[in-house]
């Protein structure tokens, strides 16, 4: 299918240089271009005119999906988080849906504890101290000796298990997936219950997906069994938290907060997260490397190419 009409979104792939964009060239499709993610409304805009979307977050809507057709063929995901597509109205109108899983746990763990080293050294308020000229030296934290506590086990939270054990810290698990073998080798700890798992944490980290159980997983109620001075690492999704009890728990300084994701992106100037002490915010990066984006793009293209070249793609959310 050599004439397909594609939309590409995901700014990740378009902006970093990799051997994607020569896969992509030599597909000979007609690429048209977008800065995503893009909200349902501009979606609704260009719905109907497009043989496939490599997407990233943009809002896959039942009502975007319905207007695709009948030209649409497949939905192509950059990355892993399938949250922005309605996948059962994918499935429901027999749109195929492809991801690209396994491409970029090693980044988003590493970044984990960027924003974790960041949150409790003091590092972003410090580095722009010294940038402004002023030499003030604020006392931080050891992870050594601390508790982490990992929501969920998939790929990402297993690298950082590995990370965490290399830091010295006791790792304590709450998820419903378990691999008895690896729980061993790296000494994790699982707990069933997560409130318990919260009130012996030092560190949160947050690797779940996020779905309609676990929208608002981390409310006020649990925000306040944490240890005073917790920090909260979320690269998940921002919608994993409730935000007013999270702004309010900051404010006090209860606890402390690293993320890569939040429940608007980009935000408006007035989000209540924002310039909050204790806080360091990134702008959903934690996937976007050098060596992550052309994994996560050269899959993405390869499942479109399979998949319109009649063939099984490496990776699809929704088999029928």
């Amino acid at each position: 299918m050599s004439t397909a009409r594609v939309l590409l979104t995901t700014t990740s792939f378009q902006d970093t240089p990799g051997i994607h964009h020569g896969m992509l060239d030599k597909t000979g499709f007609e690429i048209v271009r977008e800065r995503g993610p893009l909200p349902e409304s501009r979606m609704l805009e260009l719905a109907g005119n497009f043989d496939a979307y490599l997407c990233g977050d943009d809002a896959f809507t039942r009502a975007v999906i319905q207007k695709s057709l009948p030209r649409l063929k497949v939905i192509s995901k950059y990355g892993i988080g399938l949250d922005k597509i309605d996948l059962k109205a994918a499935t429901d109108l027999k749109v195929p849906v492809l991801f690209t899983p396994g491409v970029n746990h090693t980044t988003v763990a590493e970044h984990t504890f960027a924003l974790l080293l960041a949150v409790v050294r003091n590092l972003v308020v410090e580095a722009n101290h010294v940038a402004a000229g002023n030499w003030t030296r604020i006392t931080g934290n050891e992870l050594c000796g601390k508790t982490l506590l990992l929501v969920g086990l998939g790929r990402i939270s297993k690298e950082v298990a590995i990370r965490a054990r290399a830091f010295g810290l006791r790792v304590l698990v709450y998820a419903n997936y378990w691999e008895e073998d690896f729980a061993r080798w790296y000494d994790l700890e699982r707990v069933e219950d997560l409130d318990e798992g919260l009130k012996q944490a030092d560190f949160i980290s947050l690797h779940t997906k996020l779905t309609e159980k676990t929208k608002g997983l981390i409310d006020a109620r649990r925000i306040g069994l944490l240890k005073s001075g917790a920090v909260i690492v979320n690269t998940g999704r921002g919608e994993l938290i409730s935000l007013a009890p999270l702004v309010e728990a900051i404010k006090a300084g209860k606890i402390r907060y690293g993320a890569d994701v939040l429940d608007q992106e980009p935000p408006p100037a007035d989000h209540p997260l924002l310039g909050l002490p204790g806080t360091v915010l990134t702008p959903h990066i934690g996937s976007r490397t050098h060596e992550s984006v052309q994994r996560q793009a050269s899959c993405a293209v390869e499942n479109l190419t399979r998949f319109l070249a009649g063939k099984e793609p490496i990776a699809r959310a929704n088999p029928f």
